[in-house]
């Protein structure tokens, strides 16, 4: 495993984390043995960079992680997030006591006193983004966390908040089949200094070698009414996918491999943070970090999916409340 800096002045993490969302169940069964057995593979890996979140099953998943550290020397670099209320509606709150108190529960669940990367969920947009850093900020002087970072935000919020405070790193929904960060976001990380963390770079379980049926869902997974996952736009990414299924076969690469090797070379602040709860599916994309493409290989890729190739939007009309907005 090759690794990277997490932002200016940031801890060394592997080039590859592990998100660790489906440790709640979001996308099946889950299981706390299981879970372990993840991350057993993850250090086996090299994998040291972990991303949850106090919405995955409202603590399971931190819980999971918790569970697995007690007892141990701590061998990850753990990023958590805050700040998205579910009952009883869905809302956002970044004000400096519900982040205080989340902050808190996270790291009461994981069984740490200090968490490297502390997120804003999603950006509550009435309450200036300034005054959010300041809270963070104060986390940081207490030496609760290490480092802050922002979620789904736009280059303007992120150059507001750093100049503020420094941020470490922003995360926001990236792949090949998601380039909205092309339009400025990557490139404003790189100026400021600031990690770049796609979520999903494997287009929620699209590019892999076996693409999840929407009809084997279940009732809750939330890509059954996503737009990309609803025919007819559903086939016509399969079949845009096979393409680029059939290039990477042909380079003795898996879909996942590939896809997240292209995402390493566009930028050396791309930290990419692919998500599984089952060791062999991990063992799909462990090495992508090893694989290098020539210029020709990356002109390549683009023929084949160029950006804008997805049929269907990321989300629906109500998936789509949080995210900001910027081109």
């Amino acid at each position: 495993m090759k690794y990277r800096t997490l932002g200016k002045d940031g801890p060394k993490v592997s080039a590859i984390g592990l998100g660790c969302m489906s440790f709640a169940g979001f996308f099946g069964e889950t299981d706390t043995a299981t879970s372990h057995r993840c991350l057993d593979a993850a250090i086996d890996h090299g994998i040291n960079f972990l991303d949850t979140a106090e919405l995955y099953g409202m603590g399971v998943s931190e819980n999971a992680i918790g569970s697995y550290l007690k007892g141990k020397e701590n061998p990850f670099k753990i990023a958590t997030k805050g700040g998205i209320i579910v009952k009883p509606e869905r809302r956002f709150d970044n004000s400096r006591t519900y982040l205080e108190n989340a902050l808190d529960g996270s790291m009461k669940r994981l069984g740490v006193d200090y968490i490297d990367l502390y997120y804003i969920h999603r950006r509550e947009q009435d309450r200036p983004i300034e005054e959010v850093v300041e809270t963070l900020k104060g986390f940081i002087d207490a030496g609760k966390i290490g480092g802050y970072g922002l979620s789904e935000v736009s280059p303007t919020t992120l150059r507001r908040a750093h100049a503020v405070h420094p941020c470490r790193a922003v995360q926001n929904e990236y792949s090949l089949w998601t380039r909205l960060p092309d339009l400025g976001l990557i490139r404003t990380c790189a100026e400021l200094g600031v990690a770049f963390v796609p979520f999903s770079p494997v287009a929620r379980g699209m590019l892999t070698d076996a693409q999840p049926d929407p009809a084997m869902m279940r009732d809750n997974d939330f890509r059954r009414t996503n737009p990309r996952f609803v025919e007819p736009n559903y086939s016509d990414n399969c079949a845009m996918i096979a393409k680029f299924s059939a290039w990477a076969s042909d380079r003795g690469l898996t879909t996942s491999a590939a896809a997240l090797a292209w995402i390493l070379h566009r930028g050396d602040h791309l930290i990419p943070i692919p998500g599984t709860r089952y060791p062999e599916n991990m063992a799909n994309w462990a090495n992508a970090a090893d694989i290098t493409f020539s210029d020709d290989d990356m002109a390549e890729i683009e023929t084949i999916l160029p950006a804008g190739w997805a049929y269907g939007d990321r989300y629906n009309d109500t998936q789509s409340v949080g995210p900001e907005r910027f081109c």
